[in-house]
């Protein structure tokens, strides 16, 4: 579905992506760990179309986007949720949820979508004239979540959706995000939550200073030495 190959990105004149290549099947949930500053956000905005690739090529269905202004990639069914939810706070869920589906095709399934979500997210419903900027974090991270599921994503991309939630919570997304993909939408995942996000992923990558330095089924990841030693302090 996804293929990305060999991308390099630049800040300037400091290299953020160094010939990072990666696939993501239809069907599959694939994740990409790392520390902090490893260049994993970078990696989702460049798939996004909001860093533009100095080497390298991005392709979805065969169709090269690289090239491909934000809007066109998200109109062809890529939507990331980005870190820190970037909610509007003073909307209400429901408009939140509504901005999510612009596009003429979301659109035309708006009240389909909104049931989806709602079954989902059961809170969102309770909490739908309440303002976004009133919810607690895990009730905003829900609201990132369904507004992205508005705009009938065929990939959807989740940046650090465990960030800052307590770990009851942080259980909850990823039991979420496992019935997301359940129902039929790809995901790409970046997390730093190792555990977790390896645990529940098909396959996984490893991002290091700008580079893809190893991959596998998320179990084999899982029981790698450095991968133990490095991200989960075993």
């Amino acid at each position: 579905m996804l293929s990305v190959k060999g991308i390099e990105v630049f800040y300037g004149d400091l290299q953020a992506l160094r010939g990072v290549s990666l696939e993501v099947n239809q069907g599959e949930i694939v994740t990409i760990v790392g520390s902090n500053g490893a260049g994993k956000s970078t990696t989702l905005m460049t798939i996004s179309g909001i860093y533009k690739p100095r080497r390298g090529e991005i392709q979805f269905h065969k169709e090269t986007i690289h090239p491909y202004p934000t809007a066109k990639i998200v109109s062809l069914g890529i939507v990331q949720i980005p870190e820190g939810r970037q909610l509007f706070p003073t909307l209400t869920v429901m408009e939140n949820l509504e901005m999510g589906s612009q596009f003429p095709k979301a659109k035309q399934v708006r009240k389909e979508s909104m049931e989806w979500v709602f079954k989902l997210f059961p809170r969102l419903e309770e909490r739908k004239k309440q303002l976004a900027g009133t919810l607690s974090g895990g009730e905003q991270q829900m609201l990132a979540i369904g507004r992205g599921l508005m705009a009938r994503p065929i990939l959807l991309m989740l940046d650090e959706p465990s960030l800052g939630l307590s770990p009851i919570l942080v259980k909850t997304i990823f039991d979420i995000i496992r019935e997301i993909n359940r129902q039929g939408t790809t995901i790409l995942l970046v997390e730093q939550n190792v555990f977790h996000s390896l645990s529940l992923s098909h396959r996984g990558y490893v991002l290091e200073n700008g580079s893809i330095t190893m991959s596998g089924t998320g179990q084999d990841l899982l029981k790698n030495q450095h991968i133990r030693q490095s991200y989960l302090g075993l």
